[in-house]
């Protein structure tokens, strides 16, 4: 992770030197202070990583001998298709549309709906084909 580290800190020095060129450049308070606040995050996560990357092991490509082979085996569990994320996200507008139009029935019914969505999303792993 240490290569991360470097790219976030090569963003952050580079979005402090922009925020105040630009600045005196524009008067842009918006701007600006979108400058400002990528920068403060490219830091955050600078600082973030390079925490995180002194206590961990090294991994196979933070290594210059490193080869491809290094890195092989299992490298976790990636969920099959799913129809549920559809049907949350689909509950979600609905919700919202509710909420924009004051039409309060309308959001009772998409939390109904949405409740449903997100209790099928995280038990569908444990019915079906796919349970384990």
């Amino acid at each position: 992770m240490k290569v991360e580290t470097y790219i976030f800190g090569i963003n952050a020095v580079f979005f402090i030197l922009v925020a105040p060129a630009y600045w005196f450049i524009t008067y842009d308070p918006t701007g600006t202070a979108a400058l400002v606040m990528t920068a403060l995050l490219a830091t955050l996560v600078t600082f973030y990583l390079g925490f995180h990357a002194s206590k961990m092991d090294p991994r196979p490509e933070d290594s210059n001998a490193g080869e491809i082979a290094d890195g092989a085996g299992e490298l976790g569990f990636f969920p099959p298709y799913s129809w549920w994320p559809l049907w949350a996200a689909a509950t979600l507008a609905v919700g919202v549309y509710g909420l924009a139009l004051s039409a309060f029935w309308l959001f009772a019914i998409a939390m109904g709906l949405g409740s449903l969505a997100l209790s099928g999303w995280i038990f569908e792993y444990y019915r079906g084909e796919h349970a384990h």
